[in-house]
């Protein structure tokens, strides 16, 4: 742990058979911090369950800040998982595509963010993962998905089925939040 702007931060343990950063340095010659560190990243990302809020139209993230039902799905630990900030910050609000990543961009770290499509592609062992938190969080919150959307989530779940990984932290979940994401069994 480390302290950064007086809060603590998970820091990762750098290690290039994994994980290069695509940056380790801005422009300015300033260490990209977040290619060191964990954050919590939301797999369904904030901008795609706002945008369906009131408070989204009033100022977006900031806005909607003080909307309860925005910070519960905000914090709604199904669609929170570990993530390199700097992967984090580049995936942004982008949507998953299908394509393989090519390995390379985050060293062998297999994970692709195609800035000019605006599009990410997360390794096939996680796809199933993904689909089954869409579409907890759809169920969960109303949220609609596209059509394409939910073809690729469909296609996605059939492909890498539910794990052993999976249960678990469902299971840990349910302890700490009190509810299952019921498309994992």
């Amino acid at each position: 742990m480390k302290r950064v702007k007086n809060k603590e931060k998970a820091l990762i343990v750098q290690d290039s058979k994994y994980y290069t950063p695509r940056n380790p340095y801005f422009k300015s010659g300033k260490e990209n911090d977040r290619a060191k560190r964990v954050e919590w990243e939301h797999v369904m990302p904030a901008h795609n369950f706002g945008k369906h809020l009131p408070c989204w139209n009033k100022g977006g993230r900031k806005a909607c800040r003080r909307d309860n039902t925005f910070r519960v799905m905000e914090s709604d630990m199904h669609n929170l998982v570990p993530s390199i900030g700097e992967v984090n910050g580049d995936r942004s609000n982008y949507r998953f595509a299908s394509n393989n990543p090519r390995i390379g961009q985050y060293g062998n770290c297999e994970f692709e963010v195609n800035f000019k499509e605006q599009r990410a592609y997360p390794k096939k062992e996680i796809r199933g993962d993904i689909a089954r938190i869409y579409f907890y969080m759809s169920d969960k919150y109303n949220i609609r998905l596209s059509k394409q959307e939910r073809r690729l989530m469909e296609v996605w779940n059939k492909q890498d089925p539910v794990d052993y990984w999976e249960r678990t932290k469902n299971k840990r979940i349910f302890k700490l939040q009190g509810n299952k994401n019921r498309f994992i069994k």
